[in-house]
Formats: structure tokens, C-alpha cells, sequence
């Protein structure tokens, strides 16, 4: 990643680093130097710093004393209550989105279905890191056109983690079809100011990602938070 002029250093180490998080460079339990990440990044260890703080207040790594920041593993219970909390409020979200999103906020989600669908169906085999993200997008982007502006707070950190630990690598070919429709789905309810069917659809949505995520084996892929 260029480092634009633009930027602060440490809004570029903030970008930098959640985009190794979000592409699996670091696996759960790995430690994040300062040292180590001022000197690839050519910025000082103060940026450094602000910007794993940062990260830390949305619980996408964690301090240890005397030892700095780690990739945190997510035990079941973790993912449990992360879904639990995701049905709830992105389905209010997904209602509220029907009746207030704006023209142009559909058509961004509708690109964005799409570029999901090319990234799941358009190669010889998914690319996962850019479905996670473009789903990150898309989910925040419902929370946004919702027009509840504490909800979109409440909602970013649950909305990152799934995006951290990978949930697309667990997807076999049905799952990732099911979830572009879904996506589709969305749009459409949304589209049509059909509140129910909007929320429908994302607890279905919901619950499905749940499903792939903590039906079998889930441990190798979350770690062991501790």
C-alpha cells in the first residue's frame, strides 16, 4: 500500500494493519512489534502505537502486559454472543434501511452484491479476502442508510470480526451461493421499501453465517482467546 500525503501517519498504519488483519497475515495469538511495524512501514513507533490502540478499542487485536498487542483468537462462546448480537441489530438495521435508504445507497448496495458474487463465482476459485471486505461494505453500508446514527456505532466492531477471522474460508460452494443471494435479496427488499422482507432476509442471512461458522471444527480456524 502507497502511503498517499494525505494521510497521518497514523491513520496509514491503521489502514495498513487492518488490511494485514483482514487478509490473514497474522494468525490468531501472533504478536504485533512495534519495532518490526514502524520499520516496514517507514513511520515512527509513535503512529504505530495510536494506531494499534486504535484497533484495540474495536477488539480487533489486544494489549498483554509487557508485551504489546496480539491477534486475539475467538473462542465459540465469543462468535455466539458476536451472532447473537448481529441478528438483532442488523436485522432492525435492514428493516430501518428499507424505509429510509436513499436511491443512491441501493445502487452502491446492488454494485456491491454483484462485485461479491464476481469475487465468489468469477475466478477458479473465491477470492475470500475480497469477499470479506466487500461484505464489510455492504453490511455497513445497510447500517448507514438504516439513519440511525448509534446503531452504525454499535454495530462496526461485530461487523470487523467476522472480517478478521475469516469467515469465508469455511464457506463450501452452496454456503457462498446462499449468502450472494441473500445479498441479492437484500438489495431488493431494500429496493422496494419491503421492511419485513428486509429483516427476513438478514436473520436468515445471519443465522447461516453462524451456522458455517460454528457447526463443526470452528476451532482451528478461531483459535483460543485468553
Amino acid at each position: 500500500m502507497n502511503k498517499p500525503e494525505r494521510l497521518r501517519a497514523a491513520d496509514f498504519a491503521y489502514i495498513s494493519i487492518r488490511e494485514g488483519l483482514s487478509a490473514g497475515r497474522w494468525p490468531p495469538g501472533s504478536h504485533l512489534r512495534e519495532t518490526e511495524l514502524a520499520a516496514e512501514l517507514k513511520i515512527s513507533r509513535t503512529p504505530i502505537r495510536e494506531a494499534l490502540r486504535k484497533l484495540a478499542s474495536e477488539q480487533l487485536v489486544q494489549f498483554e502486559p509487557h508485551l504489546g498487542a496480539r491477534v486475539p483468537g475467538w473462542s465459540h462462546q465469543d462468535m455466539e454472543e458476536i451472532f447473537a448480537l448481529r441478528v438483532e441489530l442488523e436485522s432492525f438495521a435492514a428493516g430501518q434501511a428499507a424505509l429510509n435508504a436513499k436511491p443512491a445507497q441501493v445502487d452502491e448496495l446492488r454494485s456491491l452484491a454483484t462485485a461479491i458474487e464476481k469475487a465468489a463465482f468469477g475466478g477458479d476459485a473465491p477470492d475470500n479476502v475480497k469477499i470479506s471486505e466487500l461484505n464489510n461494505r455492504f453490511h455497513r453500508l445497510i447500517v448507514l442508510a438504516s439513519g440511525n446514527r448509534r446503531l452504525n456505532s454499535l454495530v462496526a466492531t461485530i461487523i470487523d470480526i467476522p472480517l478478521v477471522v475469516r469467515t469465508f474460508a469455511r464457506f463450501d460452494k452452496t454456503a457462498m451461493a446462499r449468502s450472494v443471494g441473500h445479498h441479492f435479496d437484500l438489495v431488493e427488499a431494500i429496493a422496494g421499501g419491503n421492511a419485513d422482507w428486509a429483516v427476513a432476509v438478514m436473520r436468515a442471512h445471519i443465522h447461516a453465517g453462524r451456522q458455517v461458522m460454528l457447526g463443526t471444527d470452528a476451532g482451528e480456524l478461531l483459535g483460543r482467546r485468553h
